[in-house]
């Protein structure tokens, strides 16, 4: 039973580290439905390219921080524990998850054995951490070695906090360790840009992620608002410093498929070539 099941199973992607492996598991296809509805959208899911994704995390003598309600399944000798610290630390927790809507408790898994977090059609990706930090946007945060730590990272100027998009608290992830993030498009999709000293000033907003010594701030295309009118730029979203910046350029082209439709953005986009000169 178990050879059948892990021949519907491709890999995406692995990592081990000192007493645990991480992998991303891909079904490749599901067959199960009796529902004739619900086999058309299987079948159209597989054909746009969507399938149905599991991070598995296997541990030996070691421990995971998950999302609340990422569990699944799990197998072996693990023990499941929430710290919430006492008062003072359930007091801390709750506030945090108000300020960056995540999970109040986070719930730490130890021991031996196989976990199996909740499998989605989304996307996964692995981020490892030496001694540092990284900032994440809202809801990226799937699970994470339990030597890392999760807290809350405060926007740090008014224009970020403002006109951001990202709202004034974000999830801060720090020190050594492996982190796995849930992502809006597929892996190959984001590209991360090394800045040494230098800015990255991004229209939209589809930044995943970056390292924690970048600044973030919102700043105008051009220094003169006349420029900034008639560059069609208007406010831009700025990284500066040194480290890295996690980009997911097609992000904000999907989101305008799904509100607007193909159709709508190819009009758009030849009426805004259009001179308007008569024929």
């Amino acid at each position: 039973m178990q050879h059948s099941f892990y021949e519907n199973i491709n890999v995406l992607d692995t990592i081990e580290r000192d007493g645990l492996k991480a992998e991303i598991l891909e079904y490749k296809s599901l067959k199960g439905s009796s529902d004739i509805q619900l086999a058309g959208n299987l079948f159209l899911a597989k054909e746009s390219g969507m399938s149905l994704k599991q991070v598995k995390v296997t541990l030996n003598n070691s421990s995971v921080t998950t999302e609340s309600g990422a569990l699944y399944y799990m197998k072996g000798h693990i023990e499941a524990d929430n710290k919430i610290g006492g008062v003072s630390g359930f007091l801390k927790k709750t506030i945090q998850s108000k300020l960056n809507q995540e999970s109040t408790f986070k719930p730490t898994y130890t021991g031996t054995g196989e976990i199996f977090l909740e499998p989605s059609f989304g996307h996964y990706m692995f981020v490892e951490l030496n001694n540092e930090s990284i900032i994440v946007d809202k809801g990226l945060f799937f699970a994470c070695e339990s030597t890392l730590e999760t807290s809350v990272s405060m926007q740090k100027n008014l224009s970020s906090g403002l006109l951001g998009n990202e709202g004034w608290f974000q999830t801060k992830i720090s020190g050594t360790g492996l982190c796995i993030l849930e992502i809006p498009v597929p892996k190959d999709e984001v590209i991360v840009y090394q800045l040494n000293n230098e800015k990255l000033q991004v229209d939209g907003n589809f930044a995943l992620l970056r390292s924690g010594d970048i600044t973030f701030s919102v700043q105008r295309s051009s220094k003169k608002l006349i420029g900034t009118l008639t560059s069609g730029e208007g406010l831009l979203q700025t990284f500066e410093g040194t480290g890295q910046v996690w980009l997911a350029p097609t992000q904000s082209i999907y989101h305008k498929m799904n509100r607007k439709g193909i159709d709508e953005l190819y009009a758009s986009k030849n009426m805004s070539n259009d001179t308007g000169s008569p024929k």
